[in-house]
């Protein structure tokens, strides 16, 4: 479901734009009116969304957010920009507990989309525009798993809280939503864990996965006038799993 957003002649921005969240949060955007740049990173990825007809309209591009030449090449090269969804994230679980391993994903979780962001401010200050990035459930808990993506979403919490401090006198805004267990390629693994599966659903109130567009349609309302004293404010939209004790 679409809710009622008009965002004709605005343009927004979606890193991680042609799948999951990101994807979802695209095609919402577009289907409510806006110019939208899609980005992704892999050929593959770029070539299923060029040729899927849900992105239709869509720009989709290429962008490796951790390559900060790439990052400003693209954002300088925009005649505007209204919004930024920063959901290009990675996950690589077990494996976190390499160092090395650890800090890519930081690299590409939090500081890709401090790069973006700090890119795209310009642009956003002469629209007055808004920052949406995507936190975890993990923004508020530990991973054992993965302790490099529940840093990540940690990290990506308190920054969303201090750039919407520091880019506030623009008059940027600048929000976060933390989904909880959302049926896309990075939980393919926990959804077909029938043990794994079960403790999860367990905890969801709302007894179910989340599709990606009930992540998209809390993005469209966070860049729209609906939530134009909102800034600073990190939303679960979980389907009720933290709300269990």
């Amino acid at each position: 479901m679409n809710f009622v957003f008009d965002f004709k002649g605005r343009t927004a921005l979606v890193t991680g734009g042609v799948s999951g969240i990101g994807g979802a949060a695209s095609r919402a955007f577009r289907a409510a009116g806006a110019n939208v740049i899609a980005c992704g990173l892999t050929d593959a990825e770029l070539a299923a969304a060029r040729d899927d007809p849900a992105f239709a309209g869509i720009d989709v591009r290429a962008l490796d957010v951790s390559d900060k030449a790439a990052v400003d090449a693209l954002v300088g090269g925009l005649p505007a920009l209204d919004f930024v969804v920063n959901s290009a994230g990675v996950i690589r679980r077990e494996a976190e507990h390499d160092p090395e391993v650890f800090d890519q994903v930081l690299d590409v979780n939090v500081s890709g989309g401090m790069r973006v962001s700090s890119a795209a401010r310009p642009l956003l200050a002469r629209s007055k525009g808004a920052i949406v990035f995507i936190g975890s459930v993990m923004s508020f808990f530990g991973g054992p798993r993965q302790p490099a993506y529940s840093a990540s979403k940690g990290a990506v919490r308190n920054l969303t809280m201090s750039l919407a401090c520091a880019y506030a006198p623009d008059g940027i805004r600048v929000n976060a939503v933390a989904p909880g267990w959302v049926v896309t390629q990075l939980s393919r693994g926990a959804r077909e864990d029938a043990t794994r599966n079960a403790q999860i659903m367990s905890r969801v109130p709302m007894g179910r996965w989340a599709e990606p567009v009930e992540i998209a349609d809390p993005i469209l309302f966070l860049c729209s006038d609906a939530a134009r004293y909102m800034t600073g404010t990190v939303m679960p939209v979980d389907g009720g799993y933290m709300s269990v004790g």
